[in-house]
């Protein structure tokens, strides 16, 4: 009888033993694969069922926030978004059918109170069923959103405002945007509609276009292309070039005008305010391939932008092998056009790390994040990127910029309130062929102030309309910036 008691015992321990192992298997080895299962809906209806912390500005306005749910609902709390429109590129959206973008998703486990921190500190929660959701704060100051969105108003395009010492984001906004309560819906089949319409219209709206589009930037990627020729010494401040409407390159019979085929030449500061192209491409070729696409290098174009929200778009230039049998592409390349393009962010902080002395910092949109007592969890410290170019380099070009708002292609809309010396670089980014209807994208670089910048900032006009294809950088994004600007600069 014990003999048997001991063996019935010992198939018990073996089959529990298996039991456990299963068990563990399932819940734990295969926890990713049952997550990502679309049938598996219980940990999003747990999620959505929960409570989430606020996302907030840096000025205290809150931008996503849950509310109770009337007695009755499918769920007991819903997902809403204040401001609308305002932030759809910063926070994102928190859907039951959809998922999370944006810091709605990066900030999951923040807002949810899922950290071990928070469940650490929140322990006592599975007994009292005490809340423990964080809440997020972001580097956007509310003043300076509104502005950039109020300044762009109805036009295709996007606003980046960065603080240049720390890399933190004051501003980002882009048109078309999207209000974000529009799918942060219980319906799914309303959500599904509205996610498909903002798919197909043009724009592109579900995308945060300053940072996950990248464009031709004209002018202002000269920049870049007079950084790499100074801190190489193939020119000077004292440099100078003919007067000319076009120059003939290497490996082509077809010649590189200036911008509307104008005669330009003189020394540095000259072609530099009047935004001659003809310098520009010649100081390219002159550079070189390698040399060109080290420089490009050096700015992090090529690299997937080091931000804090998802998705991030890398700038694109061009590779060595490329520009050796494509001369006329590189002389092309070297004043924004051809094959160059740019992602707005990353065009804001290549002007930030010009008014950091060279240093260009991590772009971020998190400042801090906060249990449910108001106890930091984590905050972000300011960390250097790149190296792009000497300090001596980014004091000339600083000097040569504030030439640019002084005397050159943004002296019409450039004058900041209150005497404040801007330093800008415009951009006319020319997207059509020869012959056809002339197609424009408006750029400008800037910071201010410039002896001791406090903000840097891009704007970007898409040349959508004829408004913005016939005009230039100077005409049409020097005046976003100057409100922006003079908005920043108030506080």
């Amino acid at each position: 009888m014990n003999l048997r008691i001991r063996r019935l015992a010992v198939v018990l321990i073996v089959l529990y033993a298996i039991l456990f192992a299963q068990l563990n298997f399932i819940q734990v080895g295969k926890k990713s694969t049952l997550d990502a299962d679309a049938r598996n809906t219980r940990q999003t209806v747990r999620d959505f069922n929960d409570p989430r912390g606020d996302i907030r500005t840096s000025d205290g306005v809150v931008i996503a926030t849950s509310v109770r749910n009337e007695p009755g609902s499918e769920f007991d709390w819903q997902r809403t978004y204040p401001e609308g429109d305002l932030y759809s590129a910063i926070t994102g959206y928190f859907t039951f059918g959809y998922g999370a973008t944006q810091i709605e998703k990066v900030q999951n486990d923040v807002l949810a109170g899922r950290t071990i921190e928070q469940q650490i500190k929140g322990f006592r929660s599975l007994f009292n069923g005490r809340d423990t959701t964080g809440t997020v704060e972001t580097t956007i100051d509310a003043d300076i959103q509104q502005a950039a969105k109020a300044a762009l108003g109805n036009r295709e395009g996007s606003v980046v405002v960065i603080e240049p010492a720390t890399g933190a984001v004051k501003a980002m906004w882009s048109w078309p945007s999207y209000d974000t309560n529009l799918v942060a819906v219980q319906d799914n089949e309303l959500a599904d509609d509205v996610l498909n319409y903002l798919g197909e219209i043009p724009g592109k709206p579900l995308l945060a276009n300053a940072y996950q589009e990248r464009y031709m930037p004209g002018s202002t990627f000269k920049v870049i292309t007079t950084a790499a020729a100074l801190d190489d010494d193939l020119i000077t401040k004292e440099s100078t070039w003919a007067d000319e409407n076009e120059f003939l390159p290497p490996q082509t019979i077809d010649p590189i005008q200036n911008y509307r085929n104008k005669i330009c030449g003189g020394d540095l500061p000259e072609v530099f305010r009047r935004s001659c192209n003809t310098p520009f491409a010649r100081t390219a070729i002159e550079l070189g391939p390698e040399k060109m696409v080290a420089a490009a290098e050096r700015f992090g174009i090529g690299q997937e932008i080091p931000f804090d929200l998802p998705r991030s778009a890398s700038s694109q230039f061009g590779d060595v092998d490329y520009f050796k049998q494509n001369l006329p592409l590189l002389g092309i390349g070297g004043f924004g056009q051809g094959n160059t393009q740019m992602v707005p962010l990353h065009i804001a902080m290549v002007a930030a790390s010009i008014a950091h002395g060279g240093v260009m910092m991590k772009p971020f949109v998190v400042g801090a994040t906060y249990d449910h007592d108001g106890g930091v969890l984590q905050r972000t410290a300011p960390t250097v990127w790149k190296t792009p170019m000497t300090p001596s380099t980014a004091s000339l070009l600083t000097e040569l910029m504030v030439g640019v708002v002084n005397e050159g292609t943004a002296a019409c809309c450039m004058s900041l309130a209150n005497g404040v010396q801007a330093a800008a670089k415009t951009g006319t980014a020319q997207l059509n062929a020869t012959g056809e209807p002339e197609r424009s994208h408006a750029w400008i670089l800037a910071f201010a102030p410039a002896e001791a910048p406090k903000y840097a900032i891009v704007v970007m006009l898409k040349g959508t309309t004829a408004e913005i294809s016939e005009g230039t950088g100077g005409t049409l994004a020097g005046p976003v910036a100057k409100k922006v600007l003079d908005i920043a600069l108030a506080q």
